[in-house]
């Protein structure tokens, strides 16, 4: 490689200063936008959604409030999550109908088995919900309700 001179030193300057002299200019133009241009600016870099908890009323539209949903019903709710284990007993589980699987879990009390359906049961097939993340606890006290019932 060659020693750098005092021409390439000078050439290296130049192209550094048209390069900022560049830069200068284009975002003197970006100030100057009109109103239209910055709308159209602002709708192609705007969010693709937007979070919005619940209780939160500062959203820009109206959120899905839970307390307005209607609760599915406990048959319902066991036909949709709790059908696949409860009815064929897979992972242990008591069978839907099945006194004696069910005796001695009912003896235990309404809250243990609630407590079990909305937590789940450490170390067994039991998850929390049974797996349905979208029913609310009531929903599945009330899936616990209907498997009760039909199991004494």
């Amino acid at each position: 490689m060659r020693p750098q001179t005092r021409e390439d030193s000078v050439v290296i300057s130049r192209i550094v200063l048209s390069m900022v002299v560049l830069g200068v200019a284009m975002a003197a133009g970006a100030v100057n936008l009109t109103d239209k241009q910055r709308a159209e600016v602002e709708a192609r870099i705007k969010p693709f959604g937007e979070v919005c908890l619940q209780g939160d009323t500062t959203c820009g539209g109206p959120a899905a409030a839970a307390e307005d949903a209607v609760a599915r019903s406990g048959e319902d709710v066991y036909n949709a999550a709790c059908l696949a284990c409860h009815a064929s007993g897979a992972a242990g589980a008591p069978v839907v109908g099945d006194v004696e699987a069910w005796a001695d879990r009912i003896a235990k009390g309404m809250d243990v088995l609630y407590d079990a359906g909305v937590n789940g049961i450490a170390g067994t097939g039991m998850i929390a919900k049974g797996g349905c993340m979208d029913c609310s606890d009531d929903e599945v006290i009330a899936a616990v309700d209907y498997m009760v019932e039909n199991s004494r």
